[in-house]
C-alpha cells in the first residue's frame, strides 16, 4: 500500500518524529502487511488556523443566547435516490420543529418539501435493489418503494404498526420487519407473506397427557373425560396436518423462550435464514432508580424513571440462534469455539483486590459473558451476510470488555469460526468496529486497533489478514463501492486534528487522498457512487454542505450558506492548535490556545491570567480543526481572551483521535493522567504565553466537571479556582456501558473506582470551587452533586458553593440557564484569579 497524497495544506515547519508504545494491546489473529506500506512518522506541532472573526464585541448574553442567532445549519442530510439532489432538515426560527429541504447538486437554492410530499424523498437509511433500479425506505413506520429512473413511488404498507428494515432479496422481492415478525412481498403480484415470527415464549406442547395419579385415573374411569381428550388430540393433529400440507397457510413460528428478548436479528439476502441474538429479558432500571422532577406543568413532583448504576449491573450473555427457514430448524451457536471464551482475563486485577482484603485469589477458567458488540454512532448491524447468503459475519464482545471477535458460521457443523480476535488488556474501543464483506466474495474487511491505531484490514475466510492502511492515524467511516474498486474512509493522516476523506483500493492496497478542505470533513457516497456529499466545518465556522466528484484530489462545491451575518460580525478569537510537550508520554498533548488580542509574542513578566477548559465525554476530541459542539464555550473563551486571559482547551489523555495508548491511559486510574496533562498545560502557558501560574483557573462539564474535581482535590495548588458543571463525583453511580470499560465492574475492581472517584479525595480541596448541578439530569444524576456537597459539609470546607438548575437535563436547553451558569463561572474567575 502506498499513499498518494497531494495536498495544498500549509503546515508550520516544526515537526517531530512521533513514536507510539503499543504495550498492552495484542491481537491474536495473524496479520501480514505489505512491505511497501509507508508509516506516517511526523506530526505537525502547529497548524495554521483561520483568522479571527469580526470586530463587534461578543457579550455573555449573546454567547449564551439560543443558537438560532448563529444560523440554522443543515441537519441529517442524505442523497436522493437518483443522486441528483440533497435532502436535509433545517430548524425553524424560534421553534424546535424541523423543515425538510431539497437542493439539486447543481443549484444554490433549496426548496422546502411540502408536508404532503415528505414520504416521497426517501431516507438516509434507504436500501437499493441489486441492480439499483429500486429504492426502499421507511416513512412514519410504513414501507415505500421508489423507481429510481422514473421516480414513481409505491406504498407497500399502510398500518398503525411500525415496519422497519426493508431489504431487497436476491430474488428481487422485498422483505421487511414488523416487531419480531419478518414479511416478504412479491413485487410482481403484491402478495405479502409472513416468513418468520419470532415468539418470545416456550414452544407449545400441544394436548398434554395426564401426568398425576388422580388425573390418569380420571381418564380411565370417566368416559366423557377420555372422549374430550381424544377430540382435542384429533383437532390438534388435524390443525398440524393442514399447516404442513397447505402452502397458503403461514407456518412460521419460531420459539425463543419465555422471558427472553430479541437483541438483533438479520435475514439472509436469500430470505431463507436468520441469525437472531437472544438475551434474557431484564429491566434497564431498578425500582429505586428514580429522579424527582420538581418543576412540572401540574405543580406536582414527578418521579422520572432513570437507568441503573454500574454498581447494580449484572453480567449478561446472549444466545446466538441460527434459524433455517427452508427446513424450519433452529440451532444455538455456542461461543466455546471462540479463542479465549473462558479465559480469566481479569486475574491480575482480582488478585490485587483480593490481596487488599488479605485474601488469595485462585484463577480458574469459566465461560465469559459474550454479546454482540455495540458501537457509538454505528449505522450498521453487528451481523452481516455476504451477497449470496452463503456466509454471515458476526462481531461479538466480552462482557468484561477485553475481547472482540469477528466470527463466521460453519453451517454444516453449526458452530462459530473465529476470523479475528482483538484483545486489549484495558478495553475494546467504543468505536472503530466497522466491518463487512467485499462484494461477491468471501473476503472480510474490518477496522482494528491491533497496531495501536484504528486501521483497515481485509481477510479471506481461509487466509491471513492483510493491512490495507497503516500509520499513526485513525481510520473510520468505511464505504465500499459496488465494484470493489475502493473503500472510502475518513482519517486524520496529516495532523491529529485535521480530518479528510481518502480511499483505498482493496485489491492493491493503494490509498489516495480525496478531499483537501482543511478542517473536519464527513462524507456520504451517492447511490450511483459518482459523487460525495460532504459535511465540512472549520474551527470558526459551523457545518455546511458541499458536493464533489468521487475521485482523487476532488474539488468541492459549496451547497449551503447558513451562517448569519450577526455571527460573522462578532469579535471571536480563532484558537491556535499547539502541541504541549508531555512529562509522561512521548506524544505531545494537543491543545487549542486562545491568545489575548494584545498578546505580544515573547512578552515577559508572568502577568497573564489563564483558564483551562476540560472537554466532556472523556473519549472526545476537541482540539481539532472543525466546528465544535462546544460553540458557546468558543464564544466564552473569545470573550475571556478579549479581556486579557489566555485560554487553553486540551485533548488530555483519553481523548479521541490519538491512538489506542492515548485512549487507554486512564484505565483503572481516571483523573490521574488527565491532571498530569493539565499540569503540563499550566507549565507550557507559563513558559510560552506569559501566564502567572498563581492565576490559573479551570472548568468543564460532565467528564470535564469530574476532571475539575480531580484537579482541585488531588493537585490543590495547580489551580486557584474551578467550576464543575453536571459533574461525576462517584463512578460507581454512573452507567454500565461507559464506566465498566475503563474501571471494570465495582464488584470485581473496587480499587479502580476508589482510585478514580473525586468523592474519595474531597478532603484535598483548598481553593475555590463552584458546583453547577442540573436537577433533571438523567445522565449524571443530581445525586452525584448532592452526595459530594454533603461530604464537603462534613469535612467543614468553606470555599465552595453550589448552584442548582431545576429544569435542566444534562445538556442545558434554556438560554436563561446557560447565561446564569456562565455568569457564575465568569464571576468565579474574576474574583479568584
Amino acid at each position: 500500500m502506498i499513499f498518494k497524497f497531494s495536498s495544498s495544506k500549509t503546515l508550520v515547519a516544526i515537526a517531530v518524529a512521533s513514536s507510539v508504545m503499543l504495550a498492552g494491546c495484542t491481537a491474536t489473529a495473524t496479520t501480514s502487511t505489505d512491505s511497501s506500506i509507508q508509516t506516517n512518522t511526523t506530526v505537525a506541532i502547529v497548524v495554521n488556523t483561520p483568522a479571527d472573526l469580526g470586530d463587534s464585541k461578543i457579550t455573555l448574553e449573546q454567547a449564551m443566547a439560543h443558537p438560532d442567532w448563529i444560523g440554522r445549519q443543515p441537519q441529517s442530510a442524505f442523497w436522493s435516490a437518483d443522486s441528483s439532489t440533497i435532502i436535509y432538515a433545517r430548524k425553524q426560527q424560534g421553534s424546535e420543529l424541523r423543515d425538510l429541504f431539497a437542493q439539486a447538486v447543481n443549484s444554490q437554492t433549496a426548496e422546502q418539501v411540502a408536508l404532503e410530499k415528505l414520504h416521497s424523498v426517501g431516507s438516509s437509511k434507504a436500501v437499493f435493489s441489486n441492480d439499483k433500479s429500486l429504492q426502499a425506505y421507511v416513512f412514519e413506520g410504513n414501507v415505500f418503494i421508489k423507481n429510481v429512473k422514473s421516480g414513481a413511488i409505491k406504498q407497500i404498507t399502510q398500518s398503525s404498526a411500525t415496519e422497519s428494515k426493508p431489504q431487497f432479496l436476491n430474488d428481487g422481492n422485498l422483505a421487511y420487519r414488523q416487531g419480531n415478525i419478518f414479511f416478504k412481498v412479491d413485487l410482481t403480484t403484491g402478495l405479502t407473506r409472513e416468513i418468520a415470527n419470532l415468539k418470545l415464549s416456550d414452544k407449545p406442547q400441544g394436548v398434554k397427557e395426564p401426568s398425576t395419579y388422580i388425573a390418569k385415573e380420571q381418564h380411565k374411569l370417566i368416559d366423557y373425560i377420555a372422549l374430550q381428550h381424544k377430540n382435542k388430540q384429533d383437532k390438534h393433529a388435524r390443525k398440524e396436518q393442514v399447516k404442513a400440507n397447505n402452502s397458503s397457510i403461514a407456518n412460521t413460528h419460531y420459539y425463543l423462550g419465555d422471558g427472553n428478548t430479541v437483541d438483533e436479528a438479520e435475514l439472509s439476502p436469500n430470505g431463507d435464514a436468520l441469525i437472531v441474538v437472544v438475551q434474557e429479558k431484564s429491566s434497564w432500571r431498578g425500582e429505586g432508580d428514580i429522579m424527582p422532577n420538581y418543576i412540572t406543568d401540574d405543580a406536582t413532583i414527578e418521579p422520572k424513571k432513570v437507568r441503573r448504576r454500574v454498581a447494580d449491573s449484572k453480567e449478561q450473555t446472549s444466545e446466538l440462534v441460527y434459524i433455517n427457514l427452508a427446513d424450519q430448524s433452529q440451532t444455538t451457536l455456542g461461543f466455546n469455539t471462540l479463542p479465549g471464551f473462558d479465559e480469566d482475563v481479569l486475574a491480575e486485577v482480582k488478585k490485587e483486590n483480593f490481596a487488599r482484603e488479605g485474601k488469595t485469589y485462585k484463577s480458574k477458567k469459566q465461560p465469559r459473558g459474550i454479546n454482540v458488540i455495540s458501537d457509538w454512532g454505528w449505522n450498521q448491524s453487528p451481523i452481516s451476510w455476504n451477497d449470496d447468503g452463503s456466509q454471515v459475519a458476526i462481531m461479538l464482545e466480552a462482557w468484561d470488555n477485553k475481547d472482540r471477535w469477528l466470527a463466521t458460521v460453519d453451517f454444516e457443523n453449526n458452530k462459530l469460526v473465529s476470523q479475528h480476535r482483538l484483545h486489549d488488556d484495558a478495553w475494546i474501543a467504543y468505536a472503530f468496529n466497522d466491518f463487512g464483506w467485499l462484494n461477491d466474495s468471501n473476503t472480510l474487511y474490518y477496522l482494528s486497533e491491533e497496531s495501536g491505531y484504528s486501521q483497515l484490514y481485509k481477510k479471506p475466510l481461509d487466509g491471513k489478514a492483510t493491512a490495507l492502511t497503516m500509520g499513526k492515524f485513525e481510520v473510520s467511516n468505511l464505504t465500499l463501492t459496488d465494484d470493489n474498486s475502493a473503500i472510502y474512509y475518513k482519517a486524520n493522516i496529516e495532523h491529529p486534528g485535521l480530518y479528510e476523506i481518502y480511499r483505498v483500493n482493496p485489491q492493491t492496497g493503494d490509498s489516495e487522498q480525496v478531499t483537501d478542505l482543511n478542517g473536519m470533513t464527513d462524507y456520504t457516497l451517492s447511490p450511483d457512487q459518482s459523487k460525495l456529499l460532504l459535511k465540512h466545518s472549520k474551527i470558526t465556522m459551523p457545518t455546511e454542505l458541499y458536493v464533489a466528484e468521487a475521485k482523487a484530489n476532488t474539488t468541492a462545491t459549496r451547497l449551503t450558506n447558513t451562517v448569519s451575518d450577526a455571527f460573522l460580525a462578532k469579535k471571536l478569537t480563532a484558537p491556535k492548535i499547539v502541541a504541549v510537550p508531555s512529562s509522561h508520554t512521548e506524544q505531545p498533548i494537543y491543545a487549542k490556545v486562545y491568545y489575548p488580542a494584545d498578546y505580544q509574542e515573547g512578552e515577559t513578566g508572568k502577568n497573564r491570567k489563564a483558564v483551562i477548559f476540560n472537554h466532556g465525554a472523556g473519549y472526545l476530541q476537541n482540539s481539532h480543526m472543525g466546528w465544535s459542539g462546544y460553540f458557546r464555550e468558543f464564544m466564552f473563551h473569545s470573550l475571556l481572551a478579549d479581556e486579557g486571559y489566555v485560554v487553553m482547551d486540551m485533548d488530555y489523555r483519553a481523548s479521541k483521535g490519538y491512538g489506542r495508548d492515548w485512549r487507554t491511559a486512564i484505565y483503572r486510574q481516571m483523573g490521574t493522567p488527565e491532571t498530569q496533562d493539565l499540569a503540563d498545560g499550566v507549565k507550557w502557558m507559563a513558559e510560552n504565553a506569559n501566564v502567572d501560574t498563581q492565576a490559573v483557573g479551570t472548568y468543564g462539564g460532565s467528564y470535564g466537571g469530574f476532571m475539575t474535581f480531580m484537579a482541585l482535590f488531588t493537585a490543590p495548588d495547580l489551580f486557584q479556582s474551578g467550576a464543575a458543571l453536571r459533574p461525576v463525583t462517584d463512578w460507581a453511580h454512573y452507567n454500565t456501558g461507559y464506566t465498566s470499560n475503563i474501571l471494570n465492574h465495582p464488584d470485581v475492581d473496587p480499587i479502580a473506582y476508589e482510585r478514580s472517584s473525586p468523592i474519595y479525595y474531597a478532603e484535598g480541596l483548598k481553593k475555590h470551587l463552584l458546583i453547577n448541578a442540573p436537577m433533571v439530569d438523567d445522565n449524571v444524576f443530581f445525586q452525584d452533586s448532592i452526595r459530594l456537597v454533603q461530604r464537603l459539609i462534613e469535612l467543614e470546607k468553606e470555599n465552595f458553593e453550589t448552584a442548582i438548575f431545576p429544569v435542566e437535563p444534562h445538556g442545558f436547553v434554556q438560554p436563561s440557564s446557560w447565561l446564569d451558569e456562565y455568569r457564575r463561572i465568569y464571576k468565579l474567575f474574576k474574583e479568584t484569579l
